[in-house]
């Protein structure tokens, strides 16, 4: 039986959560980091947090654009993130469409599921953090806490949706805050 890590991961939405919402983002150019983004994955990396970005990309599957556009795009995303302080883990990406019914597009948690083999961490103790709904039925599946931003597309979901998700914060920096008064005080 393999040990569990006893490292917990930040498991982050991409468009709309740490850069700007984009619509098929296809041109690495276009990268923007969301205000307080970067302030806030820090303080979440201080307190012994690792940080993986997990990503619907449907864009590949519907031809949008290329697995080497995507591989550009999460390049300039390092180098952004990295250029203020902040090292993002990795990168689980779903290229399929949603016609594809695959296991691995968010809400399904296969992409943590293979990734908490690899890295030996308990899902359920992860903090989803997303501006959309399935991101925040994506922690109900993993039994993880869930915390929705009011970035992209978080302030319609807030107001639209019937599923609550644990915490709800203006930005990165209000989730970290969020991490440190409730979360962190349950890591082992």
């Amino acid at each position: 039986m393999k040990k569990m890590s006893k490292k917990r991961y930040i498991l982050l939405d991409r468009d709309g959560t740490i850069i700007v919402e984009r619509e098929y983002l296809s041109n690495p150019d276009q990268v923007e980091l969301l205000p307080n983004a970067d302030v806030g994955l820090r303080k979440m990396q201080a307190m012994g947090f690792g940080l993986i970005i997990v990503t619907n990309q449907s864009g590949i599957g519907r031809g949008f654009f290329s697995e080497e556009v995507l591989q550009k795009t999460h390049q300039k995303i390092n180098e952004e993130f990295k250029n203020k302080g902040v090292t993002l883990d990795g990168f689980l990406v779903c290229p399929h469409a949603p016609e594809d019914n695959c296991a691995c597009r968010k809400p399904k948690t296969k992409l943590i599921d293979d990734a908490a083999k690899e890295l030996h961490f308990e899902p359920s103790q992860c903090v989803v953090i997303g501006d959309k709904l399935c991101d925040i039925e994506l922690a109900r599946n993993l039994k993880a806490t869930s915390i929705l931003v009011r970035t992209g597309y978080g302030k319609e979901v807030e107001r639209e949706s019937d599923i609550q998700p644990d915490f709800v914060t203006d930005d990165l920096l209000g989730a970290a805050k969020i991490i440190v008064n409730f979360i962190i005080e349950d890591k082992p």
